[in-house]
């Protein structure tokens, strides 16, 4: 992931690009070194801009995003081709509203007859194919290798079994915290519903409580938490529900006492036995699997229908490939989605997951080189765990040795929120001056969720498909580039940050204020993505202009 060694962009570059008959061997310019120098936003961020902050511009809106609106304006007048991009992702709901007219469709297969018409081994795979089948819920990886100890080396299980430990302990901890907030905010929604004397509120109303009882001060503290997150009162108190079953489960053992791959019917670790109950559903399962679909709405949800949101790529088919479960992916799932999305038109793959243990990463490797041969990019979330990955792996990943990479067509994404400050970069993001390419927003991303609704999520796994939107605009109206030459510019043409940031996973109970670096560290670009520049530059390079 690192960047091709600098070529100046001269005069004569120009005149040679201008009379090029094969776009595909021009070098990438190197980006400008120029920073822009805006103040922080310190005005609250209006609704508009809370739904839309990712696509606005920093020197109109003082705002961090990827300058989509002027991307469009400078694209006024020109003219796309269509560019399907492939989902690898959990389901994805794409009867949704702002989903459904963005749905790739295989004309070559005819709905519900039972039959693969277009003979590529897929029956009935109308908008992409469905992996897994009926199931979900699933394992994370280190405990299938504990319930399998032989499908890992000796080394995977000795790492996997501390791993366990460190979860275990984890657990016990997360159950105390998460037990704690949970009484907390269970009391300060009590405190509220008294003060108002009602059982339903809004935050407004919250925030117009005007007394000096210190619990309701504290429960006007908490309620500003919890809508700072992007949650709800009554819905955050559930989900720490979950988290603190979750962590009991954890302790005590319990997801290693059920199978569930045997609902998919075939073998997971033999990558030539296909699985026994794949289908053209692409769907989600529940309700609650959303994460298919808020990735693809942020790629694609359609902006010119009024309705909900805009995605970031016009021309764009969404094609979904339900690759993903509640749980740990399985390599071989997700090599078989790559090349699915390949072999049936897809000119960008976003993979929004990721793993701490990979048995069978070669089989994925092969699938990325195999997608590099056929001319396809790979946008890839770098990860939540605020660590390190030019030291700590974390699959999938294009450089075996965390050094040097398998192909060119990789691109992996940090993830930044809306503060142009020393907490621009999202606390929870992944980082590596080697191993993450480049940043993206990633913190409180409105976009699609099931059944026509719409919500805020947080993660590398948002900014990833803000990036892979931005690679698909320009395969869209400069499809003479390679997948490395898109890659190569949105890393490029990004907006150089040169001031110190808050280096991700350093904020602890000890040191609050956490650790500042310069953001130039976390990435091999030390920029972020910028639509508007990424065009241009695009431009530049297939036409010959300044």
């Amino acid at each position: 992931m690192r960047v091709l060694k600098p070529v100046f962009y001269s005069a004569v570059a120009i005149a040679t690009l201008a009379s090029c008959k094969s776009t595909h061997k021009i070098p990438v310019p190197t980006g400008p070194n120029t920073v822009v120098n805006i103040p922080a936003k310190k005005a609250e961020l209006t609704k508009f801009q809370k739904e839309n902050w990712q696509h606005l511009d920093l020197a109109t809106d003082s705002i961090p995003g990827m300058s989509v609106d002027k991307a469009y304006e400078f694209l006024n007048g020109k003219k796309g081709v269509e560019v399907v991009v492939g989902v690898v992702d959990s389901g994805t709901d794409l009867k949704h509203e702002d989903l459904v007219d963005v749905a790739w469709v295989n004309k070559d297969e005819i709905a519900g007859n039972g039959i693969d018409d277009d003979k590529n081994g897929y029956v009935d795979d109308i908008n992409g194919w469905n992996f897994l089948g009926d199931s979900y819920k699933e394992h994370l990886e280190y405990e299938r290798i504990l319930m399998n100890p032989s499908i890992a080396d000796a080394e995977t299980l000795e790492e996997v079994k501390k791993y366990q430990a460190e979860k275990v302990e984890g657990a016990k901890k997360n159950k105390e915290r998460y037990g704690a907030m949970r009484k907390r905010i269970l009391a300060a929604d009590k405190a509220i519903k008294k003060q108002l004397g009602k059982d339903k509120y809004t935050f407004e109303e919250v925030k117009a409580i005007n007394s000096n009882d210190p619990d309701l001060i504290q429960a006007k503290g908490v309620a500003s938490f919890v809508e700072s997150i992007g949650r709800t009162m009554d819905a955050v108190p559930d989900e720490l529900k979950g988290l603190i079953e979750s962590a009991e489960k954890t302790i005590n053992g319990d997801n290693l006492k059920t199978d569930y791959r045997k609902v998919v019917g075939d073998n997971a670790y033999d990558i030539n036995d296909k699985p026994g109950s794949g289908n053209g559903n692409t769907g989600h399962s529940e309700k609650g699997e959303a994460h298919g679909s808020h990735v693809s709405g942020i790629v694609g949800a359609s902006r010119d229908n009024g309705k909900g949101m805009k995605g970031v790529a016009n021309n764009v088919k969404i094609m979904a490939v339900r690759s993903v479960s509640d749980g740990d992916e399985y390599d071989k799932d997700v090599a078989l989605g790559i090349r699915y999305a390949v072999d049936n038109g897809a000119k960008v793959i976003n993979t929004s997951f990721g793993k701490g243990f990979s048995p069978n990463k070669e089989w994925v490797y092969d699938a990325i080189k195999y997608a590099a041969d056929k001319d396809v990019l790979i946008v890839n979330a770098a990860g939540n765990d605020g660590k390190n990955i030019d030291v700590e792996k974390t699959f999938p990943n294009d450089a075996p040795d965390l050094a040097n990479e398998i192909a060119d067509n990789f691109l992996t994404v940090g993830a930044m929120s809306a503060n142009y400050n020393k907490d621009l970069p999202a606390g929870f993001s992944n980082y590596g001056k080697l191993n993450v390419d480049v940043f993206a927003p990633g913190v409180q991303i409105y976009s699609t969720t099931p059944e026509g609704e719409y919500k805020k999520f947080n993660g590398t796994s948002m900014a990833s498909p803000n990036a892979a939107g931005v690679a698909a605009l320009v395969r869209s109206y400069y499809p003479q580039l390679s997948a490395s030459q898109v890659k190569h510019i949105l890393m490029n043409s990004g907006t150089k940050i040169d001031f110190d940031v808050v280096k991700p996973g350093s904020k602890t109970r000890e040191n609050q204020d956490g650790e500042l670096v310069p953001f130039s560290e976390l990435s091999v670009s030390g920029r972020v993505v910028n639509a508007y520049n990424a065009l241009r530059m695009a431009d530049r390079m297939v036409n010959g202009r300044k």
